[in-house]
């Protein structure tokens, strides 16, 4: 599964392309925050699990930021989301317990979802 949100996640990217404005908001930024959330919350939780990808899903999310290239405002929203999800569960999950697996389960899930909707949405 989280090769599938890896693939969604760089298809999404490569279709909505960089908004050039400064700092201009694209429609899809919500989304693509929280994408940079959940990938935050999985680099933290696949790392208590023993999933031994080391920084993968860190690495998922430099392919998004070099893919979507947003610069000032835009992209420390991004950073900051990613951060957002690694610091809220490094606070509640100390091991890997069956809900952080729960967890880890539905964040990929609705990643997944996310990106298909953001391509269905903006692919044309």
């Amino acid at each position: 599964m989280p090769k599938r949100l890896f693939a969604a996640l760089v298809l999404v990217a490569s279709l909505c392309g960089p908004v050039r404005a400064e700092d201009a908001a694209a429609p899809f930024d919500g989304d693509l925050q929280r994408l940079a959330e959940i990938l935050g919350t999985l680099h933290y939780l696949r790392g208590i699990c023993g999933s031994n990808e080391g920084g993968k899903w860190r690495n998922e999310m430099q392919a998004l930021i070099d893919a979507e290239t947003p610069s000032g405002d835009r992209r420390a929203r991004m950073i900051a989301g990613f951060n957002r999800g690694y610091n809220g569960f490094q606070q509640t999950y100390r091991t890997c317990t069956p809900a952080a697996i729960v967890a880890i389960r539905r964040y990929v899930d609705e990643g997944s979802k996310i990106s298909r909707d953001l391509t269905a949405r903006y692919a044309n």
